[in-house]
């Protein structure tokens, strides 16, 4: 299967655009925004668990990166509840569930062979002062780096813009809350977009809001 797998193309997923499908375990389903082949992909996708579902234990041939969105997200490492991010390197192994359900943010298959640090931060604790501020309106929180990929949040107050630039090995965003607005389009909460190497826009938010953002990571050619 091959869903947006060009990652040198701008691709936009707004929230009415796809549908929710059913994964071959039952209560647990996938709302796919990026894909290139089948069981086993590179994958970038929401997913829901109903209450007391469970998924198969499976390795992370190439890591696995996800934040949760809503509920909470369990494993035999832990309980991760709403604004925890989580990477789980290449080689792990889990058979994940959740009581009460849940719905995550999640990317597979898409790890560098040598990154392989563990990360779980619950951004929903962490202190203000982590929070760095870049221009006026405009913080950001990092949650990774490695290589040239750096994965942060990144938050608008209301009104706040970023001035036209370039995207030097690309951007990734997927808006948590609140809407983000370039001259392409409107993005509200749930939209997920790609934008290419060598891409430049001007980005704002009249309402504020809340990003999940992966830059530096994509392919120039």
């Amino acid at each position: 299967m091959k869903l947006h797998a060009d990652l040198t193309k701008r691709a936009v997923v707004l929230p009415q655009d796809g549908k929710w499908v059913s994964s071959p375990l039952p209560g647990v389903e996938r709302y796919m925004l990026d894909r290139d082949g089948e069981e086993v992909a590179r994958a970038t996708s929401l997913v829901r668990y109903a209450a007391n579902s469970r998924f198969d234990e499976h390795v992370h041939g190439g890591g696995e990166e996800f934040f949760v969105l809503d509920g909470v997200f369990s494993d035999a490492t832990g309980d991760f509840g709403p604004g925890t991010y989580v990477r789980n390197p290449i080689g792990t192994a889990h058979a994940p569930w959740s009581t009460d359900g849940c719905t995550i943010f999640v990317k597979l298959q898409q790890f560098d062979a040598d990154d392989k640090d563990r990360v779980v931060i619950d951004t929903s604790n962490v202190p203000e002062s982590d929070w760095q501020q870049i221009s006026e309106g405009c913080s950001l929180l990092p949650l990774h780096s490695y290589g040239t990929e750096n994965v942060v949040l990144f938050r608008f107050e209301p009104g706040a813009k970023v001035d036209h630039h370039v995207h030097e090995r690309g951007e990734e965003v997927f808006v948590l809350d609140g809407t983000l607005q370039d001259e392409h389009g409107i993005y509200p909460k749930g939209s997920w977009l790609r934008n290419p190497h060598g891409s430049a826009h001007t980005a704002w938010s009249d309402e504020g809001c809340l990003l999940y953002a992966k830059v530096g990571h994509l392919p120039t050619a």
